[in-house]
């Protein structure tokens, strides 16, 4: 598999998100608090792999400690983007107190969500 990093880190206090590219798939790991002061860390690096024709994007959430709606309407964006692109926006490993967010608001019926990186990378 061919495993490069498609871009560096962006970092807050409170956001780390790290980029890496692992067959046909860009990697994107948030770790920390995903809310309105931090959304645009993510936003840039899912439009950079869209950018780059990374259409197939997955986000490995299992370091995602909080998401708020402001979070979620990011991982939307991407979704339409990638869904225009002929690509989707999978969802690993997310904690419990992150899965409840998706819960009610019923985002988990428009995202493919995984259980494990692993899961999601064997699709």
């Amino acid at each position: 598999m061919d495993r490069g990093t498609v871009g560096s880190a962006a970092q807050s206090g409170r956001l780390l998100v790290e980029v890496r590219v692992e067959g046909a798939s860009a990697i994107v790991t948030p770790a920390g608090e995903l809310d309105h002061h931090t959304a645009d860390l993510l936003r840039e690096p899912l439009d950079a792999c869209l950018e780059k024709g990374y259409a197939r994007l997955v986000v490995d959430c299992s370091r995602l400690e909080f998401c708020d709606s402001t979070g979620l309407n990011v991982l939307l964006g991407a979704r339409l983007k990638a869904e225009a692109a002929g690509g989707a926006v999978h969802l690993a490993a997310m904690l419990p107190v992150v899965a409840r967010v998706f819960e009610i608001t019923g985002a988990e019926a428009v995202f493919t969500v995984h259980d494990s990186l692993a899961a999601a990378l064997a699709v």
